[in-house]
């Protein structure tokens, strides 16, 4: 018997791609608040004298002595009496107490770093967020800038880009010219120690904005927007993390163009590595039409590979592993983050492993991810110490600085 023929199917309009996109805004609304609840707004960790111990390596004794102080937050007792807790804001206060020989010298500059690669879903958002996270666990004062239309980052930080950010809280101003200084852009964050420029789908004007403004404006160069738009606030941070589109676009670009290190997590899988090289063969390609053909150059003090989402039960990524390493060499970090049940579970919560106050699962699981993450931004800052030291080397006459963050005439 024959079957009857399928129906046509019904043409999908713009008025119905309008329609889904505000039943997806509705949706995230009722997720966060579900989520975020009863504040709709996420809150910072509590910190155990134990976890504070950890955080300062020291002691619990050493810290219940220099309590005796009363120079210091003293915490809390809980409801029960039976463990003293601090906040974010307090044991960070300790950390850049008993870690302030580590911290930004004088005459050190704040360090900017961009996450980059060439598509989603390598983790480079949450490798932004965990970065700063834990840099400012160790005690450093962190800007996050956003420069995704996607808002991917802006959401971890508990902000809709949907319905939660204007246009004058974004970059776009900056790609656009009414404004020069990124500081109309800073807001403070749920988590002490990290501000953030936020980004929204308007971002996706500076993609206009930009090219525009290079071809009307006698001498503009699009690529150096960001980086003087940061310099009126350099001194008030230690670390300038930016995160950046899935894309080789103008805002990455800009993002690069204003940063001392750039950081690319890079999953160990075929497709992942293919395109890696074609990102870094492009990036090359655009910088040799934009800077070394005006006889211009510009130096990265460090560039990083970070192994993320990494299966050890995976058996072929043993082998990209080794491509990973031959390609990138010194470049590809002696830590790799795997991928656990842990941050499966954080990001569906709108967080990183940093977020997780108890974690109802495997503990030795989550310790492996959080030890983890630990061991990456300990590596990250200490490249960035090795910059400052360049500083103020070169400041005191003693050093040479061996890269430079700005660009210079040959």
């Amino acid at each position: 018997m024959a079957s009857s023929p399928l129906p046509p199917p019904r043409p999908i309009s713009l008025a119905d791609i309008a329609a889904q996109a505000e039943r997806a805004v509705a949706m995230m609304e009722q997720i966060r608040s579900a989520m975020l609840a009863p504040t709709a707004r996420k809150e910072a960790p509590g910190f155990s004298l134990s976890q504070l111990a950890a955080l300062l390596e020291m002691e619990k004794g050493s810290i219940s002595h220099r309590l005796g102080k009363g120079d210091l937050p003293s915490g809390r007792l809980n409801p029960s009496g039976s463990r003293r807790e601090f906040t974010l804001a307090e044991a960070r206060q300790w950390v850049r107490e008993y870690r302030k020989d580590r911290l930004r010298p004088e005459g050190g500059e704040a360090i900017t770093i961009s996450i980059g690669n060439f598509k989603g879903g390598v983790s480079k958002t949450t490798t932004a967020v965990t970065l700063a996270q834990g840099l400012s666990l160790l005690g450093h004062r962190v800007l996050v800038i956003d420069t995704d239309p996607q808002g991917s980052l802006t959401t971890l930080f508990g902000i809709l880009p949907d319905t939660e950010v204007e246009e004058q809280d974004t970059i776009l101003p900056l790609a656009m010219g009414t404004e020069t200084s990124i500081r109309y852009a800073i807001r403070s964050t749920y988590w002490d120690g990290i501000d953030l420029v936020a980004a929204a789908p308007v971002l996706f004007g500076a993609e206009f904005a930009l090219p525009a403004r290079q071809t009307q404006e006698p001498g503009f160069e699009f690529w150096r927007v960001l980086d003087l738009g940061i310099d009126d606030v350099r001194s008030e941070y230690d670390v300038i993390i930016i995160d950046t589109p899935p894309a080789l676009s103008y805002t990455t670009i800009n993002a690069f163009m204003a940063s001392n290190g750039i950081i690319m997590p890079l999953p160990p899988n075929a497709l992942d590595f293919a395109s890696a090289s074609q990102f870094w063969s492009l990036f090359s390609d655009l910088t040799g039409e934009l800077l070394t053909k005006r006889g211009l150059d510009k130096h990265f003090d460090f560039i990083h590979v970070l192994l993320a989402r990494v299966d050890s039960a995976d058996a072929a990524s043993t082998v990209i592993r080794q491509w990973i390493g031959q390609t990138y060499a010194e470049k590809v970090l002696p830590v790799e983050i795997p991928k656990t049940a842990v941050t499966g579970v954080a990001s569906a919560e709108f967080g990183t492993v940093y977020d997780v106050s108890r974690y109802d699962g495997s503990a030795r699981t989550f310790k492996r991810a959080r030890d983890a993450y630990d061991s990456f931004v300990g590596q990250i800052e200490g490249s960035i110490r090795a910059v400052w030291n360049g500083q103020v080397g070169a400041l005191n006459g003693s050093t040479p600085v061996q890269a430079s963050t700005k660009e210079t005439r040959r």
